[in-house]
């Protein structure tokens, strides 16, 4: 089993099933997301990239298919804000705890609101990032969305 990160910590204490999937990284994919599913012959679809957002004055997660891009202006409607904006590199990290290619929904280190895209609810398993580059973590969109109190939305 891999290193525990602050993600596997989490799901463990919440008693939700989930399995581990290792990848070797790339650094110099083009899309990260993509690289891992293509590393872990998986659907980009059930792969979800998780991106870190403001919406309004508040910083958010989503959790989009690794094949689609986030509509900013969707995100904004789900969140009942105004606008919505990516984060920088530097700020995404500073606030979930994580490095960029390697940041989990799960255990960040402030808790945000997260925005799952609601096509993700259609199949048996999502993967999502494990806490570091190269880790992935399997669990039901279902249990997903429970642990982190998620609002399903049309996000792309």
């Amino acid at each position: 089993m891999a290193k525990a990160t602050p993600a596997t910590v989490a799901l463990t204490k919440s008693g939700v099933p989930f399995a581990l999937h290792e990848y070797d990284y790339d650094p110099d994919a083009p899309r990260i997301g993509m690289q891992a599913a293509e590393a872990l012959a998986v659907s980009p679809q059930c792969l979800l990239k998780t991106l870190m957002a403001k919406a309004g004055g508040a910083i958010v997660c989503v959790l989009i298919p690794s094949d689609r891009e986030v509509s900013l202006k969707k995100l904004a409607a789900a969140a009942g804000a105004k606008d919505a904006a990516m984060l920088p590199p530097a700020d995404a990290e500073r606030v979930s705890g994580y490095h960029v290619g390697g940041i989990s929904p799960f255990g960040q280190k402030k808790r945000v609101k997260v925005f799952i895209e609601a096509d993700a609810l259609r199949h048996a398993t999502v993967i999502v990032n494990g806490g570091r580059r190269g880790l992935q973590i399997e669990t039901s969109p279902q249990d997903l969305i429970r642990v982190l109190d998620a609002v399903s939305a049309p996000l792309s």
